[in-house]
């Protein structure tokens, strides 16, 4: 496939041209560490394309994406899938839609919020063993969509443990009531490229975002927004252009244009290899760890230990992972996971499988009980508390007042208690027991 910014980056940079233009750095060796790639630094000069316009060899890029996604149309972010996020949330906003979310969102979605002054409706998931990830309930989403019809829903899948949501029967039901489907797909940049095509627009989406970074080779904050409905087509760009940075990077967006060209020659031999080898690893150490959600669909490349009902704490194995060369994605008490993508080879594998059965610990398992997240009380919308005065104190101090944010573990930046809303007995304990020690609340909201 064509590569037109990578081509044109790379005749520029042989060029000889003086460059009297932006960055600084004027594409020559500083004797900084990372002069080797200045040279390969633009930005938006004449025939180099512009992000946000419908012509130029940019343009022509995302037109090669589209056909490789199968969508009405693809765009590029250099902001990762929070640029996209917003963007989708503006349209729906410009529209009147009451945005009705699953809440384990990505923090990204609660700034959106704050930003575009959104008061989001939950439906919360039928969690397990953790606040990351649970099954949607269908029958919540439809008394929800019935409420409240034309509306959008907004859902994150593949979660941080890679489990799926049935989007074919969510975009089903969206459009049974005029709403429209939003997905955060950050981590399922691969499933368009399995043997059966499982990505939300081909399943029925009418927005979602890929982050090209989590799963493909791309560089940091290079991301794809899809548009599977055909109105949203004409409305993206100049949506995209409220949030992002008037200078994108020309190197991101490169990245995705050779990325392109991955998908178009490589991906599917190497995701079959890859799809091969993680069965292969699941199967050796299944006779030792649990493996992921067996009643859940998942995304085939996250691999996901439940820690805690292998008789292990999470972070204990996280640790031990570490000492042994192996960085992971994800990890609390529960869960570790490690995501795999089709650059890497087999002796990756076989360096997990051996190292995760060459552990010599004695299983020790908790009782077993389900996670409950109970519904949060209301107080004021996510902007208001946002943007009210803040005291930052120990979560064990902080029942009975109103949150207005907290470092969330990230990742998966999932929020346990959400801006505007009050911190009970049952939030606080959860919070400490995933290892947070202070909330931001509101300044003198003390509650009766």
């Amino acid at each position: 496939m064509d590569t037109p910014v990578y081509d044109y980056l790379i005749s520029y940079a042989e060029s000889g041209t003086l460059r009297m233009h932006m960055p600084g750095h004027k594409g020559k060796k500083t004797g900084n560490e990372l002069s080797e790639i200045f040279r390969l630094d633009l930005t938006e000069i004449t025939d180099a394309g512009n992000l946000f316009s419908d012509e130029g060899i940019i343009a022509e890029s995302e037109r090669n994406a589209t056909e490789l996604f199968g969508t009405k149309a693809t765009f590029y972010s250099t902001g990762g899938s929070t640029q996209c996020i917003q963007t989708m949330l503006a349209l729906v906003k410009r529209e009147g839609r009451k945005v009705i979310a699953v809440r384990n969102v990505h923090r990204a979605f609660l700034s959106a919020c704050t930003l575009l002054d959104i008061d989001p409706d939950w439906i919360m998931p039928e969690y397990i063993d953790t606040y990351v990830s649970g099954q949607i309930p269908l029958n919540a989403v439809e008394e929800k969509l019935k409420a409240n019809q034309n509306a959008c829903l907004y859902v994150t899948s593949p979660d941080y443990l890679g489990a799926m949501a049935d989007i074919k029967t969510l975009a089903d039901l969206c459009h049974r009531y005029g709403a429209v489907l939003l997905v955060d797909n950050a981590h399922g940049g691969l499933l368009p490229f399995y043997s059966e095509n499982r990505h939300p627009v081909h399943l029925g989406a009418d927005l979602c975002c890929d982050s090209a970074h989590k799963m493909l080779p791309a560089l940091t904050g290079a991301a794809y927004l899809h548009v599977g409905n055909e109105r949203y087509v004409s409305k993206e760009k100049e949506a995209m252009l409220l949030f992002a940075s008037t200078s994108p990077s020309y190197l991101i967006t490169c990245s995705l244009d050779l990325c392109n060209r991955f998908i178009a020659d490589e991906i599917r031999g190497k995701l079959a290899d890859a799809v091969k080898w993680t069965d292969e690893l699941r199967r050796t150490v299944e006779k030792r760890y649990v493996i992921s959600y067996p009643a859940f669909d998942r995304e085939d490349l996250h691999f996901t230990v439940n820690a805690a009902r292998s008789g292990i704490k999470g972070s204990v194995l996280a640790a031990y992972l570490r000492e042994n060369g192996i960085e992971y994605e994800y990890a609390d008490d529960t869960y570790i996971v490690m995501l795999f993508s089709p650059c890497d080879d087999h002796d990756a594998y076989l360096k997990v499988a051996d190292v995760l059965m060459k552990t010599d610990f004695v299983p020790e398992y908790p009782k077993e009980e389900k996670f409950h997240l109970p519904p949060p009380e209301k107080i004021l919308t996510i902007r208001e508390a946002a943007f009210r005065d803040y005291e930052e104190i120990p979560v064990n101090k902080s029942t009975g007042r109103i949150c207005t944010s907290l470092d969330l573990p990230c990742p998966p930046a999932v929020p346990i208690a959400v801006s505007g809303e009050l911190i009970s007995p049952e939030l606080a304990e959860i919070m400490q027991s995933f290892g947070i020690d202070t909330v931001r609340v509101v300044k003198n909201d003390i509650k009766e």
